[in-house]
């Protein structure tokens, strides 16, 4: 009994401090597309690359890398060439469809991960991550079905065509966490003309985030995979797949993102944060890990109680994560969501700023996009940030919804993913330098508005 106190203790004290220190990715420092516009082709490839990597270690990708383990490698009769021919085709599967995503938002103009925002994409993501959770629950194992898997050994092995197929799905649940590295990435394809030359760019980008998923699932062949303690890790990771693709669904609908949020306020900062860690404590006495599925009715329904539980805790303690920061923070004169047909207030707001000699900030951003929110917790609220921006006429742009409005001001203001900070000087102009396309922290960005008059 001891250990399950212990275990409780540790997860209630875990969702109350990780999730605030977890990175978003990488900075708007790491400037690829001024390398590629100068000409040193392979030293942007190369900062491409890096970003990918930098991407992997966010908590976009996290939830995705141990299965790997479980599906490609550290599995009962799978050697190190077959590991490595899986893995390889799934990194090339997330490759290909980040080429095929990047360009078609370079050459359309919409931002890259806008997408997520349909609420079909966000079911159907939704439904994959409930169905590799229900694998790791022990509802069945991860194989393609045995008379798939026979055809496939004469075409070059078993498995192959699944693991692209769940490298292509990973390609999207990279999106909200894809950084300032993507962003400029496809402001240089977009401008450079060159198809090919954008794919190859984006697939290298891939490629960078595939490198942990590629050295866990071919040199993870030998993990052990007896003994209660891995049915306990199974557990865990199926809980942390039920959550994400609960803030998917969660981010996908206006109604629930409010609940959501109104439950979070309702407890205010510390008390939303203890209430999560409470829940996510209870969940586990009840036995949302070291219970089983398949043990007996009562079991079962003691686990699915304690997933619930553990799953509703992480929803609330991410809500939390921003509450209080509208109100310490930056005060919006204007929240747009692409409401109506036309921008008309954005366009209004514009309008005024001009006439009153002032400049505008507009920030675009996405309830699932990971950087926009570092922004809202880490830079907005800054004093420094708050002082200068008073004199700015300051606009907020919700992409979390894709509408038709929204492109145009993606076209508009040469928005190529999120987040983006665009700033109009105070006579009227669109400026493409300074411009925000990634997380920058208080000092840098009070610097940047100081840029612009």
């Amino acid at each position: 009994m001891v250990w399950l106190l212990g275990l409780a203790l540790v997860a209630a004290l875990g969702l109350a401090f990780i999730p605030a220190a977890l990175p978003t990715g990488p900075s708007a420092n790491l400037d690829a597309a001024g390398a590629l516009g100068a000409g040193r082709l392979g030293a942007g490839a190369l900062l491409v690359f890096l970003g990918g990597l930098l991407t992997a270690l966010t908590p976009c990708v996290y939830p995705l890398i141990p299965i790997t383990v479980g599906v490609f490698g550290a599995r009962p009769g799978v050697g190190r060439g077959k590991a490595v021919l899986l893995t390889s085709s799934y990194v090339v599967g997330m490759g290909v469809v980040f080429a095929a995503l990047g360009v078609a938002a370079a050459r359309t103009g919409a931002a890259f991960g806008t997408v997520l925002g349909h609420p079909a994409v966000a079911i159907g993501l939704a439904v994959f991550l409930l169905v590799l959770a229900a694998s790791m629950f022990g509802a069945f194992d991860l194989a393609l079905p045995q008379s798939l898997a026979l055809r496939l050994n004469s075409v070059g092995g078993s498995g192959v065509a699944g693991a692209f197929l769940m490298g292509s799905v990973a390609g999207f649940l990279a999106a909200p966490c894809t950084g300032p590295v993507l962003t400029g990435l496809l402001a240089y394809v977009a401008t450079s003309g060159s198809t090919a030359l954008g794919a190859g760019l984006l697939f290298v980008y891939a490629l960078g985030i595939g490198v942990p998923f590629f050295l866990i699932g071919v040199f993870a062949v030998r993990l052990p995979k007896s003994g209660a303690w891995m049915d306990w890790v199974k557990s865990a990771l199926g809980i942390l797949l039920v959550a994400l693709a609960a803030t998917y669904v969660r981010d996908a609908f206006p109604a629930l993102r409010g609940a959501a949020a109104s439950a979070a306020r309702a407890w205010g900062p510390g008390g939303a944060v203890w209430l999560a860690a409470a829940l996510a404590a209870a969940g586990v006495l009840l036995g949302a890990i070291h219970r089983k599925f398949d043990s007996g009715p009562g079991q079962a329904l003691l686990k699915g109680a304690g997933v619930v539980l553990v799953t509703g805790a992480v929803l609330l303690r991410l809500s939390a994560l921003n509450v209080g920061v509208e109100s310490t923070g930056l005060v919006w004169n204007l929240r747009y969501a692409g409401e109506g047909t036309k921008p008309e207030p954005v366009d209004a707001a514009l309008a005024r700023a001009r006439a009153e000699g002032k400049p505008v900030m507009i920030d675009f951003f996405a309830e699932w996009c990971a950087a926009c929110k570092e922004l809202d917790r880490e830079t907005y609220v800054a004093p420094a940030v708050v002082a200068e921006a008073e004199r700015f006429v300051r606009i907020k742009v919700d992409g979390t919804n894709a509408q038709d409005p929204l492109d145009a001001l993606y076209q508009r203001f040469g928005v190529n993913g999120l987040p983006t900070v665009a700033f109009v000087s105070s006579d009227g102009k669109v400026l493409d330098d300074p411009r925000v396309t990634g997380f920058l922290g208080p000092e840098k960005f009070t610097e940047t508005l100081r840029q612009v008059r």
